[in-house]
């Protein structure tokens, strides 16, 4: 199904709630739609040994939080190297994750190569209105071609405002599914850790109880999938997510969807995509 504008789309969800099976449905639904994620860009940066990865590497090995501000930074530039941005190849030096081969620098409009390969090359000021709202910024284009789905920011409404002056988001989507249904998800929940393949007793299980079905390696709970654990994750998830939805509830683009199911979700995420951008 072919669109006729960009989507511009986050998914906000507590854990447990589904918001990658809806993510990858999407995505497999509208190939027009591209996956943008932020830790795959920082892991991409960091393997690459691009000066943005060495300079967060340590951050990210100690299991800190990289700067707000160089996390929408690599946002820009990934979208400026798509050329979904005009005049971003002009301010930054881009390390693009699409696929490409080795992390080599943009040069600047004027042909001439930045001064340094360090981290000032990312550091140069951006051109961003942080008052642009969720009408199409200046920068950013509305062609068809230029839909995604961004994953992992922003998480708090101080991030979604920085955005804002860059790529305004056009569809927020709010996945609700009660309290008691993703705790009874979460407890029968099991993982085979080396490849990442969730099961489910309840509705997913494995071909042989307790073993992975490709590999036959003893499947295990999640640490943090007990109940004490996810209550406080649910908690923390509410006091950020609040703010961040009525941000985007005052800019008109957010939409809230209730289901037991992911299977429940689907059809109706699929529904209004639909209607807002095919």
């Amino acid at each position: 199904m072919r669109l006729r504008r960009a989507a511009r789309v986050i998914l906000v969800g507590a854990p447990g709630v589904g918001k990658g099976t809806q993510s990858e449905r999407l995505l497999s639904r509208f190939p027009q739609l591209s996956a943008i994620s932020s830790g795959d860009l920082l892991r991409h940066n960091v393997k690459k040994r691009t000066p943005l990865g060495i300079h967060v590497e340590k951050t990210m090995k100690s299991g800190g939080l990289v700067s707000d501000d160089l996390i929408l930074r690599l946002i820009t530039n990934e979208l400026g190297h798509r050329g979904w941005l005009a005049g971003v190849q002009e301010n930054l030096v881009a390390f693009s994750a699409s696929g490409a081969s080795s992390a080599q620098p943009i040069t600047m409009a004027a042909g001439e190569p930045p001064a340094t390969n360090g981290l000032d090359s990312l550091m140069l000021p951006l051109d961003i209105n942080p008052n642009a709202g969720a009408t199409l910024s200046s920068q950013a284009s509305d062609d068809p071609a230029a839909s995604f789905l961004l994953d992992g920011f922003p998480r708090t409404a101080t991030q979604a405002e920085n955005l804002d002056g860059v790529v305004p988001i056009n569809w927020v989507v709010s996945l609700k599914t009660p309290f008691d249904v993703i705790m009874e998800r979460i407890s029968s929940r099991w993982v085979h850790e080396p490849s990442g393949r969730v099961y489910n007793t309840s509705f997913n299980p494995p071909k042989n109880p307790g073993y992975d079905d490709i590999t036959g390696d003893k499947l295990v709970r999640r640490a943090d999938d007990d109940e004490a654990t996810y209550r406080a994750r649910f908690k923390k998830f509410e006091e950020t997510s609040e703010p961040l939805l009525e941000h985007y509830a005052k800019k008109g683009v957010l939409w809230e969807v209730m289901g037991m199911s992911s299977d429940e979700i689907s059809p109706k995420l699929f529904k209004e995509f639909e209607r807002r951008f095919a």
